[in-house]
This record gives C-alpha cells, sequence and structure tokens, in this order.
C-alpha cells in the first residue's frame, strides 16, 4: 500500500529554479566553449557533466534526504542516498538533446528535473533554454486538447525504433 502523499509548494519551486538555474548555466557555457572553438561532441560531453554535478549538488544541498537519479550519473557511482529504497527520488535530465546541444544555433534542448514520491510523479519542471522558456507543475500545464484522430506514435527524430512503424501499422496510426 503506497501512501501518495502531496510535495510541500517548495518543491515545485525548487524543480522550476534547478531547471532554469541550469539551463543558463548550459547556456553561458555553449557560448563560452564555442568562442575557444569546441567541437560539438565536446560542447555536448561538457553540458552534460556541468549541468549535473550542478543539479546534483543543489539537490544534496536542498534535499539531503532525497535520492538523486540522474542520467549521467557514473555507472556504478555510490549515490549518497539509496534511489530504491527512498520515498522521495528527484529524476533528472541535465541535458536532454545533447547532440542538437551541440548543434550550435539549435534550441531544441531542455533540462528535465522532476520528484517522484513512493513511485508517483508529483513535481515537474522542463527548462527550454535556447527558448528562455520554464514549464512546471506549479501551476500545472494545461491539458492539451483531445485528439480524434488515428493514433500518433511519437519517436526520437534521429533514432525511431524500428519497432515503432510496426507498432503504429498494427494500431492504425
Amino acid at each position: 500500500n503506497r501512501r501518495m502523499r502531496r510535495p510541500p509548494p517548495q518543491d515545485h519551486a525548487i524543480a522550476g529554479r534547478l531547471a532554469a538555474d541550469a539551463g543558463r548555466l548550459l547556456v553561458d557555457l555553449r557560448a563560452r566553449l564555442t568562442a575557444q572553438g569546441a567541437s560539438g561532441r565536446e560542447l555536448g560531453d561538457a553540458g552534460d557533466r556541468a549541468a549535473h554535478e550542478m543539479l546534483v549538488a543543489r539537490l544534496a544541498e536542498l534535499r539531503p534526504d532525497d535520492a538523486v537519479l540522474s542520467e549521467e550519473a557514473e555507472p556504478g557511482a555510490v549515490a549518497p542516498v539509496d534511489r530504491l529504497a527512498a520515498r522521495r527520488v528527484w529524476i533528472v535530465d541535465p541535458l536532454d538533446g545533447t547532440r542538437e546541444y551541440g548543434e550550435v544555433p539549435r534550441v531544441d534542448w531542455a533540462v528535465h528535473v522532476a520528484l517522484a514520491i513512493d513511485g508517483d510523479p508529483v513535481v515537474g519542471a522542463v527548462a527550454l533554454p535556447g527558448r528562455d522558456l520554464t514549464l512546471t507543475t506549479d501551476p500545472p500545464p494545461p491539458s492539451p486538447p483531445a485528439w480524434s484522430g488515428p493514433p500518433r506514435i511519437l519517436v526520437s527524430r534521429s533514432r525511431p525504433p524500428a519497432a515503432a512503424t510496426r507498432v503504429a501499422e498494427r494500431l492504425g496510426g
């Protein structure tokens, strides 16, 4: 029996602030490294690392009893809080769109910060730094209009799974 709790309002603010701060860090880092002649791969690697380190450090400072799951964590790294046993787990993707980040002047990359309590996602923020926009769950975004057409499947533009076409065909999508 999981007891889902409402997060304190500060958690929404923390998620939004951290996503926006990581976005600004990435914008500044990209400008500095581009001026130094860094390659796209170097930009992406540096951005992943810098945003990950900042987010993990800030969460450890602001929410030391919470666990963190980061897409950029080193394999086998020991976390201060065991995320599998923790009730509260922050889930971050410090730089979603690493390749696009390295393709200056593209702006289709983001920072994601979320919180799950007892396995249920309850807080989220997405920063779109290239658009100077941060979306959060407080207030929650409006629901999209109902879709009445055939099913749609959204997949990666650069790495679409082969099964997606077969699934779309089977669903009449």
